[in-house]
């Protein structure tokens, strides 16, 4: 049974968080063109409702329950889904690109010595390819594999893992569900607009920053 706090962190000074666990996917990887391109691909392969072109708007402003609900996946199929388009992301890995900024970006947290983790969906492998050597030695943690509702588990082992208490860390991603799981464990939560979700899906959820540019991450923990 979960008893981790569900009230918000009580307000701390830039210079407060020091553990920062980031999504991957549409946060650090500007992989959200990849996904539509191979989605409708999946939805054949799994038998849920493909997503026209003038969908895509419409589903970027929704959490992850209503776009299932949406296209009609059954939860049962997940894992399998999931599974699948790690292989995908696998076999196009080299057509995917960190978004510009996120290697210094990481070097500069890590200079403040904050500790960064990585929690996503994705495999290790793949995010440590796209991160590159040098940037990959820049994530303390990882926390891959996660299920689409699993990030509050691998949120909670992320803070025993690094004995930081929850209210000295903040969760940094792009979709509702981000948040959600930040807030749950009274964690920070700031929400990135460049990434799957739309910004103004995001700020209907109030995280505590609402970010537009990769250089804003670093202002999170002063400097």
């Amino acid at each position: 049974m979960d008893t981790a706090p569900s009230h918000r962190p009580q307000a701390l000074d830039r210079c407060g968080y020091q553990l920062a666990v980031f999504d991957f996917d549409g946060t650090l990887a500007d992989s959200f063109p990849w996904f539509i391109g191979v989605l409708n691909g999946v939805a054949d392969r799994y038998g849920f409702n493909r997503v026209r072109p003038d969908e895509v708007e419409q589903l970027r402003g929704y959490d992850a329950r209503q776009i299932m609900r949406h296209l009609r996946v059954p939860s049962w199929k997940l894992p399998f889904i999931a599974n699948h388009m790690r292989r995908l992301m696998a076999r196009d890995i080299d057509g995917i690109r960190l978004f510009d900024g996120v290697p210094d970006m990481l070097r500069a947290l890590n200079d403040r010595g904050v500790t960064v983790a990585i929690v996503s969906s994705n495999s290790a492998a793949n995010i440590r390819k796209i991160l590159g050597p040098d940037t990959a030695g820049q994530v303390a943690h990882y926390g891959c594999g996660a299920s689409l509702f699993g990030k509050v588990a691998k949120f909670r082992k992320m803070l025993q893992m690094t004995g930081i208490p929850a209210g000295r860390a903040i969760g940094i991603g792009d979709e509702v569900r981000d948040i959600d799981a930040a807030r749950k464990l009274g964690m920070g939560c700031a929400a990135v607009t460049w990434g799957y979700a739309r910004g103004d899906a995001l700020a209907a959820r109030r995280p505590d920053r609402l970010l537009t540019r990769v250089e804003e991450i670093a202002g999170l923990f002063g400097g």
